[in-house]
């Protein structure tokens, strides 16, 4: 079917749906970031917050550049192998998978919690299955149900601070002293480190704008990656202060997994407790709908590079991939079965993949101003500040993997699997190359076997055809003939006949058996008959001398059978047979 023209995203629609992604970070992030940080949550995400700000250069420097879908992809792309880009892609495939998942199963968790008998496995695949028809339909509807989820987090954002801050006015800054008072293990250094290394989680979706940038209008990308960058400067430094200002640090790990939702039931009462849990739940959805467009992009462009299967390509009458949707649906649904839920086993892939993609990207900036330097650009990362940003990732991916040591087998049991797969795509060709020459290593001897044999039995159905049979005869007619060649290509193997008449002295042959014979050889292509006329006397010497003669077995010759008056008995012919 031939797609439909679609329309380009604008800056709503474009930064909603990465929006979604990244702005649900201060559901989590605030806690993580207090739960390794203490009071200086706060301060980690400002630095964070920071960190971001520089990846809005090398984001925009590189997709200003080359402005295609694919993110970190296409950037080693243009500037490395297509083996270093598909590294990107895989981590970035991984990022985007666990994303969904987490996304999906803590939306379903959060509606669980209002209502407690809502099946959890069942709702977080049926939820992972609505926002896969929701993009097949097109990012033109995708991108007005992530408009409505991006503008209504917001709303609850603001409310939820306006009520914080209203209540901390009304009952003073005590708690937040006392949190103050709470010594951090490790001291001042080592809780910045952490907490700043959880808090880079919360950048997670910044990359996502990157990977379906060919989908919004010109002009709209940096706008996106300057209205995420506000949002999460904002509201995750701001959610982690109130949070510190209304409940005690121990408080804070208690209700690790739903802080704001806590936080608003303390400062405003169960309606905005349930009204958090509520937009909880759907930015989280939206986080999904950001998965399924960023690996969208993503892997259409693979495709359209010939690493993946050219049947990813095909695309509904919304111009939508839809088999790389349904495709993303099974694997992410699989991932979630096989780890039976236990959402751990999935952070450990989306911390590892997420901050290696941020990384690539700054290398990828690097290789560009250095491979590329002709390439016009918008604008220009200064490259203290890239080592700045990568130094920042790399002790990020440090940090995790102190804290959660298991982190890294986990993404290695994904990580591995995945990067053969994407290896045996993208060296495909040399692979069957490869193949081939094992099997024409297993089989060239039974080749030669079955040549030779070949040649052996043709050799073998030569000689045994070859054997020429005789016919003696002087009247018979061409029904009796025709009976006769009938017989032999029945019963012989063979592709020649002689036909012989013995003429007595004085005696002609008869007038039509020689035109006879001629019909035969046409009509009997495959057997040559080749019909003799000689003088003598039909009897055992003459059918000896002919046997000799032609070296042709006397078994092989054949007569009708004889009148009254022949004068000689079977047995004394010889062995000649008789056939009619």
């Amino acid at each position: 079917m031939e797609p439909h023209p679609t329309k380009k995203l604008n800056e709503l629609a474009a930064t909603a749906i990465c929006g979604n992604d990244i702005s649900s970070s201060c559901l989590y992030v605030s806690a993580l970031a207090i739960t390794y940080s203490g009071q200086y949550a706060w301060l980690s995400l400002l630095i964070v917050a920071g960190v971001l700000y520089l990846f809005r250069r090398i984001y925009g420097e590189v997709v200003g550049a080359l402005p295609l879908n694919g993110g970190a992809y296409n950037a080693l792309l243009n500037t490395t192998s297509k083996s270093t880009a598909s590294l990107a892609a895989t981590l970035t495939l991984l990022s985007y998978m666990a994303t969904a998942v987490l996304s999906a199963s803590e939306a379903v968790h959060y509606v669980h919690s209002i209502w407690h008998e809502l099946p959890v496995v069942l709702s977080t695949i049926l939820l992972l299955a609505l926002f896969m028809i929701l993009t097949i339909q097109g990012i033109g509807e995708s991108s007005k149900v992530a408009i409505g989820i991006f503008l209504f987090h917001l709303f609850s954002l603001v409310l939820l601070a306006a009520v914080c801050g209203t209540y901390i006015l009304q009952n003073g800054l005590g708690v937040l002293f006392e949190n103050y008072q709470t010594p951090v293990e490790g001291g001042i250094t080592m809780a910045l480190f952490f907490g700043f290394s959880a808090a880079m989680l919360g950048i997670s979706g910044f990359e996502s704008s990157a990977n379906f940038v060919e989908e919004q209008e010109n002009g709209v990308f940096p706008k996106t990656l300057r209205n995420m960058w506000i949002v999460v400067s904002i509201f995750n430094p701001l959610m982690a202060f109130l949070a510190l200002a209304i409940v005690p640090v121990a408080d804070v790990r208690v209700n690790q997994e739903a802080l704001l939702s806590f936080m608003g039931g303390k400062a405003g009462g169960d309606w905005l407790s349930v009204l958090i849990s509520v937009d909880a739940a759907l930015v989280l959805s939206g986080a999904v709908l950001t998965s399924y467009i960023g690996v969208g992009g993503l892997l259409e462009r693979m495709t359209l590079d010939r690493i993946l299967p050219n049947f990813l390509l095909r695309k509904n009458r919304n111009g939508s991939a839809y088999w790389i949707i349904i495709l993303f649906f099974l694997l992410g649904t699989s991932i979630f079965l096989l780890t039976r839920g236990e959402l751990g086993a999935l952070a450990g892939v989306y911390t590892i993949s997420f901050l290696s993609v941020m990384a690539l990207f700054g290398l990828g900036n690097i290789l560009l101003k250095v491979r590329r330097a002709k390439l016009p650009r918008p604008e220009k990362a200064r490259p203290g500040a890239i080592f700045l940003a990568i130094v920042a990732v790399g002790v990020a991916l440090a940090g995790n993997a102190i804290m959660n040591p298991a982190y890294l087998g986990v993404f290695l049991e994904y990580f591995i699997p995945a990067s053969i797969v994407v290896g045996v795509m993208l060296n495909r060709t040399k692979l069957l190359w490869a193949v081939l020459k094992v099997i024409k290593y297993l089989f060239e001897p039974v080749e030669r076997f079955v040549k030779n044999a070949n040649r052996g039995i043709i050799r073998l159905i030569v000689e045994i055809n070859a054997q020429e049979f005789v016919f003696f005869t002087n009247h018979d007619d061409v029904a009796t003939l025709n009976r006769v060649m009938l017989y032999i290509r029945k019963n012989e193997h063979t592709r020649k006949l002689k036909i012989v008449t013995v003429l007595e002295k004085g005696e002609t042959i008869p007038a039509r058996l020689a035109s006879d014979i001629e019909v035969l050889d046409r009509q009997y292509p495959s057997i040559d008959i080749e019909f003799i006329t000689m003088e003598g006397i039909f009897g055992p010497q003459l059918i000896k001398e002919l046997s000799e003669q032609w070296k042709i077995p006397i078994n092989f010759m054949f007569i009708g059978s004889p009148g009254d008056h022949f004068p000689y008995r079977i047995e004394e012919l010889g062995g000649v047979r008789l056939i009619i």
